[in-house]
């Protein structure tokens, strides 16, 4: 299990990072998940991963409640952990991002989920649907409302730049 936990580390850093906005938010989110899972442990007949993304995002939305800093924090680019690069397309590519994240931040909370599970993780409709206990279909509809404004807020905020 210890092996299987480490190999999963990156893929529910990026997860929680997805949710969070925040990297040091999404440490805390991975190290409270990891905690979870290693002393309260996980039925038998579930798959790690599925598992482990359940408890995730869980406790993602526990702290959300709990705290609701998560929002302010993304959209203060003074508070993100950056280094400076003068390279324009790198100017552009983090300019972008921290659209993207803001975007995502304004996503319903069950729409952020399902695209940072299927866009970020990679993971099928149908790991999803299992993951969140939802039906395909819902998977589906989710994510193409939350493809879709997305799209339209980052448009909107770059001037139709992706037009």
């Amino acid at each position: 299990m210890k092996n299987q936990l480490t190999t999963l580390l990156p893929m529910l850093r990026r997860f929680a990072f997805s949710l969070t906005g925040s990297v040091a938010d999404a440490d805390d989110i991975v190290q409270i998940t990891i905690e979870k899972i290693l002393s309260r442990g996980m039925p038998e007949d579930v798959e790690l991963s599925k598992w482990a993304f359940k408890v995730c995002r869980n406790v993602w939305i526990d702290e959300y409640r709990a705290r609701k800093v998560r929002l302010a924090a993304t959209q203060n680019p003074e508070l993100q952990e950056e280094a400076c690069t003068d390279n324009e397309e790198n100017i552009a590519a983090k300019e972008t991002l921290a659209q993207v994240n803001i975007a995502m931040q304004t996503l319903p909370n069950d729409q952020r989920s399902i695209l940072s599970l299927v866009a970020v993780q990679g993971l099928s409709y149908k790991e999803v649907a299992e993951t969140l206990d939802v039906p395909v279909g819902t998977v589906m509809s989710r994510l193409s409302r939350a493809r879709t404004s997305l799209l339209t807020i980052v448009k909107s905020q770059q001037g139709g730049l992706f037009a």
